[in-house]
């Protein structure tokens, strides 16, 4: 079993997220969760590792919004 990989690792970090943000501009509520989902189960996919995926999805309802 692989381990979840929290530590900043992605170039670009800020860019990325700027083009997330955009990617709900003039979508509705329940458009803008159909495009959350189709991209997380795109990454799943890439990633292609069951129990890393499960790691994620635990971390991730762990964190309380701030």
């Amino acid at each position: 079993m692989g381990n979840l990989i929290t530590t900043p690792k992605l170039a670009g970090g800020d860019d990325v997220y700027e083009q997330l943000v955009r990617m709900h501009e003039g979508l509705s509520e329940q458009e803008s969760l159909k495009v959350w989902a189709k991209l997380c189960l795109t990454l799943a996919n890439h990633i292609g590792d069951r129990q890393i995926v499960e790691q994620a999805i635990a971390l991730v309802r762990r964190i309380q919004p701030d």
